[in-house]
């Protein structure tokens, strides 16, 4: 069983990381064996998603309702297994009803174990200014992403920030976040992946160092690592951290869904192959 872990012990252990010129590495995890190999692995961070669910029912990665519940009943599966790993919690801030702000849901997570808070699932990736405009309008735009982080900060609990573009880093920053994670879209790869929507490796890459530049404007010290999109292999992000200065990859489905479909076909076709006696 794990333990909450303050946001200085977080930030002590991922620096150290990086100082013994290691990548962090964040690890989508939405079963107890998905955790538990990814910590046995060396994961420094276990991320649980409420949309992880759909990615270990064999389906592409989907949105399910009410996310913070689905999440926060996640988290003791997770916790039975892992020993000594901090583990991060999605928080879905278009979802907060009248009467819950976002301390209380913070308080929430952290009550019941979380040691960190992310904003997703996250809108952030919509760059239509009218979309955002109607967002902000009813309460559940971006800035409510950005409130998350900042309340989280003041409350002194570790943060992290998935970010589409540039100005939503900067803003990101300026609210205090710990961790900036550059998004470059739903991941393509294996049975059910994005892989219509995916840009190019290297269009991929370039996004990620211009949220990377715009993070280092307003903090040089924010750890900045990537996710999504093309970016799904440990191949893949070789190609990141020779063009990037990012510090490290956060896998969703490249952890708990790809790597499990090649396992399970490859291990099933095996023992297909072995001939029975005449």
């Amino acid at each position: 069983m794990s333990r909450r872990f303050t946001r200085g012990e977080i930030l002590e252990r991922l620096r150290k990381v990086i100082a013994e010129k290691k990548p962090v590495i964040a690890a989508g995890s939405s079963a107890g064996i998905i955790a538990k190999c990814a910590e046995l692995g060396g994961a420094d961070l276990i991320m649980v998603y409420s949309s992880g669910q759909s990615r270990i029912k064999g389906f592409q990665t989907t949105l399910v309702e009410r996310s913070n519940e689905v999440t926060l009943s996640m988290f003791q599966e997770i916790d039975d297994v892992v020993q000594d790993t901090p583990i991060i919690g999605g928080v879905d801030t278009a979802e907060l009803l009248v009467g819950r702000d976002i301390p209380e849901v913070v308080r929430k997570f952290t009550n019941t174990g979380f040691s960190g808070v992310i904003n997703f699932p996250t809108f952030g990736f919509f760059d239509d200014e009218n979309y955002r405009k109607d967002r902000e309008e009813k309460g559940i735009g971006f800035s409510r992403e950005i409130e998350l982080i900042r309340v989280a900060r003041d409350m002194d609990v570790f943060t992290m920030a998935y970010v589409f573009f540039p100005a939503d880093a900067r803003a990101m920053a300026e609210a205090g976040v710990d961790c900036m994670v550059p998004h470059t879209g739903g991941t393509a790869g294996g049975l059910v992946g994005f892989d219509s929507l995916a840009s190019p490796l290297e269009d991929a890459a370039a996004s990620v160092q211009r949220i990377i530049e715009a993070t280092r404007e307003v903090n040089p010290d924010i750890i900045c690592l990537a996710h999504g999109g093309t970016i799904s292999t440990p191949e893949d992000t070789r190609y990141l951290y020779e063009h990037t200065d990012a510090l490290g990859f956060v896998g969703a489905s490249s952890i708990e869904r790809i790597p499990v479909e090649q396992a399970v076909m490859g291990i099933v076709e095996e023992f297909k192959s072995i001939p029975m006696k005449d």
